[in-house]
């Protein structure tokens, strides 16, 4: 016995200097590479390479000196950033873009491209060489003045489909089932738990939507490429594209090249050498030097507040909206004096109905004190519209999604699979409500006409919060409610947007509504960076490394798949959420 004591306390200090000891590594790397600064050198080439997952903002502070550890994300502020200061920066001659497999919604893909178009207009040179471009990636390089590709290579240019998943078979198979309460004539996100095949009202509003999104892809691709819209669509319809000989011929690309000969093109274009390597640096690198110059500058400030991810009643993280990081931040940027304007910016889906009033009440506050103007990013979807509401203004991308003012309620219910195995429950109470709900038993009539009761009084209050922040009445919002969602041209059209336009207009609106001429930005809310939370909870690590394990064994999609199914049956409540679980391809 004392020997195992013995063995297992060996064990545990093993464990806990070798954990020391990682730390202090982590450290010595960390201060190591601060040391080394990065250095742009004269004629360089910034390389935009995008191989992370991108989201509006990573909400680390860039100065922590940890914020570099266990990077998942890069962050779209960051990154327009970066082509904003380059543009100035005489170091940089010109933007090489060579990125397959783009990580990012077609908004923020937008973004970057209105960037990079703007860096154009400064003289310098932008070329794209993809071995493989899927229609995003394509979508993104249009902008360049030349484009090219591997001689092996192969372009993906047919259009946009969706595809949503239907579980109405898997519920009856396996006897685990969600009861759904829903209102709205297209609030089909709970569809696919009642029927097998998608509605005639969901067919329409996806086609639409997805329809809307290709054709604001193609304009800018027309006016890139001097191709038109009709022609662009033929190329689509026939596979035009679909090797490197038909991009070419078709007038999607510029040349087909090896990259050897891609990099010796860029060195004529920089008079440098054939024998002699020019010189570049990566986006992440430039990224640093960026952090360190500001193009917004003055006394007063201007607070960009980021709402990014599922609404959750919680504190909040980079991942999801939480009311408690969004409320203090909108009342920081509201109590401080030298705030002039809030912008926030939202990319969300929604998720609770709670969570999203109680933001949506900050906003009201705020906006009682000084402007306050909204971006909207990817989506902006129910409750990602509910918080945006209340603001003076609201700008959305033309690929925006928005719209989905509708809500409903979903519990699961295993009553079904309870029956398969023999499980049997029985209930005692004290009242004649005291047992309203089981999971072991079929929904009552009676507490599901109490759950539409409160589904019917959080629509309406919905309503009226639009109503009141749109000028608009219950009746006209009603008209384009009932959890239809919209692209931002759209949306505009109907008066649930005011202007088409990315977080920089925004910025520029509410300057001028605060009679601002120079300010500085304060990003808000500023969140823990992963090595500190991974040091707080060490068990969320294991948790990351088990669901990238389970990724690498399922693939990438039928991962997808099961985090669809997973998410479904965690939701708890009334949900003010995207009306359907869409993959566009």
């Amino acid at each position: 016995m004392k020997f195992l004591r013995n063995l297992l306390a060996s064990i545990i200090g093993s464990i806990v200097a070798f954990g020391i000891v990682f730390f202090m590594f982590l450290i010595f790397i960390s201060l190591a590479g601060a040391d080394q600064a990065v250095v742009v050198k004269k004629n360089s080439v910034l390389e935009l390479r995008l191989p992370l997952p991108i989201k509006d903002y990573t909400g680390t502070d860039e100065a922590d000196p940890f914020a570099g550890l266990f990077v998942k994300n890069q962050g779209l502020d960051e990154i327009l950033h970066a082509i904003r200061v380059a543009q100035t920066d005489d170091k940089i001659s010109g933007i090489s873009i060579n990125s397959n497999f783009l990580l990012a919604g077609t908004s923020q893909a937008q973004a970057i491209r209105r960037a990079l178009s703007e860096f154009k207009n400064s003289g310098k040179f932008v070329y794209a060489y993809g071995d493989i471009y899927l229609q995003k990636d394509y979508y993104l390089a249009s902008v360049a003045d030349s484009v090219f590709i591997n001689p092996v290579g192969s372009m993906d240019f047919k259009g946009l489909s969706a595809e949503v998943l239907y579980l109405k078979r898997l519920q009856e198979k396996t006897g685990v089932k969600m009861e759904v309460i829903r209102l709205g004539k297209y609030k089909s996100a709970v569809e696919p738990f009642l029927d097998n095949e998608m509605s005639d009202e969901n067919r329409e509003q996806i086609s639409e939507l997805i329809s809307g999104v290709w054709e604001s892809m193609l304009s800018e691709i027309s006016e890139s490429r001097g191709i038109s819209t009709e022609g662009l669509n033929q190329i689509a319809d026939t596979l035009g594209a679909r090797t490197p000989e038909y991009a070419l011929a078709s007038g999607l690309i510029d040349g087909i090249l090896f990259q050897d000969e891609y990099h010796k093109l860029i060195k004529n274009e920089l008079g440098v050498p054939d024998d002699t390597n020019y010189n570049s640096i990566s986006l992440l690198d430039y990224a640093q030097v960026a952090n360190s110059k500001r193009l917004y500058k003055g006394r007063d400030r201007m607070a960009v507040i980021f709402a990014e991810g599922e609404i959750l009643y919680g504190e909040g993280s980079p991942d999801f909206i939480g009311q408690g990081a969004m409320t203090r931040a909108l009342r920081k940027a509201r109590e401080d004096d030298r705030v002039k304007a809030v912008v926030l910016r939202v990319n969300s889906p929604g998720g609770n109905a709670l969570t999203s009033d109680i933001i949506w009440r900050e906003v009201i506050l705020t906006r009682e004190i000084k402007p306050v103007v909204v971006s909207f990013g990817d989506v902006a979807a129910s409750g990602g519209y509910y918080i945006a509401a209340g603001a003076d203004k609201i700008f959305a991308e033309s690929t925006s999604i928005t719209g989905s003012i509708g809500v409903f309620g979903t519990i699961p219910n295993i009553s079904g699979l309870a029956d398969n195995i023999g499980v049997n429950a029985e209930q005692v109470g004290t009242n004649q409500n005291s047992v309203d709900y089981s999971f072991f038993e079929p929904m009552s009539d009676s507490f599901r006409a109490y759950l539409k009761e409160g589904i019917a009084s959080t629509y309406q209050t919905f309503l009226e919060r639009v109503a009141s922040g749109r000028n608009m009445t219950v009746e006209e919002v009603e008209k384009v409610a009932q959890g239809r969602v919209w692209t931002g041209v759209a949306a505009q059209r109907l008066g649930l947007v005011d202007e088409i336009g990315g977080l920089e207009d925004a910025i520029a609106e509410a300057a001028r509504l605060a009679d601002l001429e120079s300010f500085s930005i304060r990003k808000l809310p500023r969140y823990k960076s992963d090595f500190e939370r991974f040091m707080e909870d060490i068990g969320s690590a294991s948790t990351e490394i088990r669901e990238a394990t389970l990724e690498n064994e399922l693939g990438t999609e039928a991962y997808g798949i099961v985090k669809e199914i997973r998410a479904a049956l965690n939701q708890k409540g009334i949900q003010a959420r995207m009306p359907f679980t869409i993959n566009v391809r």
